[in-house]
C-alpha cells in the first residue's frame, strides 16, 4: 500500500518534478506528501481501508511500522522501555492505535496535553513499578521540561 501511494504522489506531480524547482511552493508540498507517505499511508484521508479497526494492516501497510513492530517486540521481551518522538501528532495517533492493537501500556504527551496530565504521565512512566512500556511525545511538547 505504501509503495502504491508513494508512486501515485510522484506520478500526479511529474510536471512539477520535471520543472526542477520552478515552483518551490508546490515542490515543498510534494515533499511533505512524500514525507507523510514515508511515515504511514494512513496519514492520508481515505487511505485506511474499511473496516476501521486496529489490526495487522496497521503494521503491514508501512515499512517503518514493520521495523518498529520487530524492534518493540524484542525490546519488550528484554524488559526495556521506549521513548518514541514524532513531529506529526497524527502519527502519534497511529502509534497510539498500534499500542492498543499490541496491548502495550503507554503514555502520550503532545501540544494538547494539559500541564497536570503531562506531570501525571511522566510520574506514571518514571515509577519503579511502572507497567508503561512506551512513552510517545511530539517533538515540540517533548522539548518543554520533560524529565524521563
Amino acid at each position: 500500500m505504501q509503495q502504491r501511494w508513494y508512486s501515485n504522489i510522484l506520478s500526479k506531480n511529474i510536471d512539477v518534478l520535471n520543472a526542477m524547482g520552478n515552483n518551490k511552493t508546490r515542490m515543498l508540498n510534494i515533499l511533505m506528501q512524500l514525507r507523510k507517505c514515508a511515515n504511514h499511508p494512513y496519514l492520508f484521508e481515505g487511505a485506511e481501508e474499511p473496516p476501521f479497526i486496529n489490526d495487522h494492516r496497521l503494521v503491514t501497510n508501512a515499512g517503518k511500522m514493520l521495523l518498529l513492530d520487530k524492534l518493540l517486540t524484542k525490546l519488550k521481551v528484554n524488559g526495556n522501555r521506549c521513548l518514541i518522538f514524532s513531529q506529526m501528532t497524527r502519527m502519534l495517533d497511529i502509534l497510539e492505535d498500534y499500542c492498543q492493537y499490541r496491548e502495550y501500556d503507554y503514555c502520550r504527551i503532545d501540544g494538547s496535553t494539559a500541564g497536570d496530565d503531562r506531570d501525571e504521565a511522566m510520574e506514571a512512566f518514571n515509577r519503579k513499578d511502572s507497567t508503561k512500556f512506551i512513552f510517545m511525545l511530539s517533538t515540540r511538547a517533548g522539548g518543554l521540561g520533560i524529565n524521563l
